[in-house]
């Protein structure tokens, strides 16, 4: 992930995702915020609840990344909206997740058996976040196609386990107004002044 987000250095970001010890890149000058989704909530530095919004104001981060955290969200909709509305405009929405079609889909419910854990369509979640008003950088999959590949997990592969969406937030057009010219109303003084002949006038 790190070449990925070289250029989102200096700033504020979020990452959600399902471990405690998932390490972050080491982009320089951003200052992480770590939260990881259990069964009871969210841990981290922070602890919430996942059904109600997350703990922070709008537009909060310049970069948010959702590490595997939409699978056992138990509101992929609602997180979706959340990690959308603490991204300010500009930033950068990161989203890596199992690909249903993938050979890594398998493994992965077999490891999960127990926990409700649910494979996102990469197509979907495109067509969520343009409604969002997000505008899509990249997908891309990513990774071995099936466990025990040799291939590196960062590595692009057409048939990788896994993939990477990159979504930017828009920033706010400005509407320039136009202002409606109003009547100025002079006083007229109809009277002559002194002196004043009146065929000068006439």
């Amino acid at each position: 992930m790190a070449p990925l987000l070289q250029r989102e250095t200096g700033r504020r970001a979020l990452r959600i995702g399902v471990a405690d010890d998932d390490a972050v890149p080491p982009l320089p000058g951003v200052t992480w915020t770590r939260l990881w989704l259990a069964r009871d909530g969210y841990r981290g530095d922070l602890l919430g609840n996942p059904d109600e919004p997350l703990p922070f104001i709008d537009e909060a981060f310049d970069l948010v990344w959702l590490q595997h955290a939409l699978e056992p969200a138990p509101q992929v909709a609602a997180l979706l909206a959340e990690a959308c509305r603490v991204l300010a405009a500009g930033g950068l929405l990161a989203v890596t997740a199992v690909h249903p079609l993938g050979g890594w889909a398998p493994w992965f419910c077999w490891r999960a058996r127990g926990q409700r854990q649910s494979l996102q369509w990469p197509w979907r979640l495109h067509q969520q976040l343009r409604r969002a008003g997000l505008e899509i950088e990249s997908l891309r999959r990513l990774g071995a196609p099936w466990p025990g590949d040799p291939r590196p997990t960062g590595s692009d592969s057409r048939w990788g386990g896994g993939y990477l969406l990159l979504a930017r937030k828009q920033r706010r057009a400005a509407i320039p107004l136009k202002l409606r010219p109003l009547p100025a109303h002079a006083p007229v003084n109809a009277r002559l002044s002194p002196g004043t002949r009146r065929h000068s006038v006439s």
